[in-house]
């Protein structure tokens, strides 16, 4: 199973606040250091990075002369605002040593559920790593209320795998992986080696969380089953290990692996084609059905004779050959009514029919899926 690790290219890392703060007490430049120049070395091998880092919180407080994590969200925010710009400064700075470019995403839950903003999001990101630069994302804390949190950055790495179709999410902690019970009643508690993201005795496994960040092992199993929903392995390792992440993507038996009952594409087939309701019909040429159906590439509005239906960026359509028979679906990323001055044409004119360069694609492959 480790092995497999070494076919992925594309990697969601989540560095949590107990590693990356020094237990609450200021960042720990030295761990920063060793996790960037690993970051970089998978990005040598041909692994495209995403990194969600927690820290921003405890930094402020630090930063602050709190004495602990304050219970307050206006406070917690406050402390994220100060905390994010030395979180920000550090690694643009040890990335800098590498000649590596970084980018700063902050998202809430509002930015992933939004189906427009998600596409936004994703094209965002997958244009980023794309041009060999490291995203580090975090959780907009300074902006989102109770409603809007994602609660921990476990959960904000899970949807950031599932936005970007990452192989792999790779969470560093500070334990050994995830025991059979809990190491903290239990030292001689053994590490999960492998295990099924979906199992439901996982979660008896895993304890509470820390005083330092907002997760625990609880989150890290909930998280390894909201990732591979789209076909997402998720590991589960300490950050303290000598060279982790090299290690990892060389196979070794480190930590713990949860692994999705469904390949990536099959996956995200039934996440496309099952649970998300079609708001319209585009019908494709011979020539876009055949293209689609034999060469994996994506639909193109000079493909596409006609639409049907109301819809906006970032919903689910079908798409029909001439006869009606449904191919395929995918979100779409034009609204219906740009769509209707879109058929039939070339995508360099799009621009010109609609006043902006927007995307190539009518559905990128990478969020079109084959019905069989």
């Amino acid at each position: 199973m480790r092995k497999n690790l070494l076919k992925t290219r594309r990697w969601v890392i989540k560095i949590g606040s107990s590693l990356i703060t020094n237990n609450g007490l200021g960042l720990d430049q030295e761990a920063i250091a060793a996790w960037v120049q690993q970051l970089v070395a998978l990005q040598q091998q041909g692994i495209q990075v995403v990194l969600v880092s927690s820290g921003a919180v405890a930094e402020g407080v630090a930063r602050l002369g709190l004495k602990k994590r304050p219970k307050e969200i206006h406070l917690q925010q406050a402390a994220a605002a100060v905390g994010q710009m030395g979180l920000i400064q550090t690694y643009e700075s040890f990335f800098t040593r590498y000649g590596v470019h970084t980018a700063q995403i902050l998202l809430t839950h509002d930015d992933l559920s939004n189906r427009t903003r998600y596409l936004n999001a994703r094209s965002t990101l997958t244009t980023l790593v794309d041009m060999r630069v490291i995203p580090v994302i975090n959780e907009n804390d300074t902006v989102a209320t109770a409603e809007l949190c994602f609660g921990d950055n476990d959960t904000l790495g899970a949807l950031v795998a599932n936005l970007v179709n990452a192989d792999a999410l790779v969470i560093l902690t500070d334990q050994k992986g995830l025991h059979s019970t809990d190491p903290r009643k239990d030292p001689t508690a053994p590490v999960i080696s492998t295990a099924m993201a979906g199992d439901p005795s996982l979660t008896a496994m895993a304890g509470s969380s820390n005083n330092v960040g907002r997760g625990g092992m609880v989150t890290k199993v909930s998280a390894a089953k909201l990732a591979a929903r789209s076909g997402a392995c998720t590991l589960i390792a300490n950050g303290r290990e000598p060279e982790v992440l090299l290690r990892l993507a060389a196979g070794q038996e480190i930590g713990t692996l949860l692994l999705p009952e469904k390949q990536p594409v099959a996956a995200r087939k039934q996440w496309l084609a099952g649970q998300l309701k079609p708001k319209g019909r585009l019908i494709l040429d011979a020539g876009a059905v055949k293209v689609l159906q034999h060469s994996g590439r994506s639909l193109l509005p000079v493909g596409v004779i006609g639409s049907e239906g109301r819809f906006e960026r970032g919903d689910v359509v079908t798409c029909v050959d001439e006869q009606g028979q449904e191919i395929a679906r995918g979100l779409v990323n034009y609204d219906s009514q740009e769509l209707s001055r879109l058929l039939r044409v070339s995508s360099d004119r799009i621009e010109e029919l609609l006043g902006y360069a927007g995307e190539e694609e009518v559905v990128h492959r990478d969020n079109l899926v084959l019905l069989e």
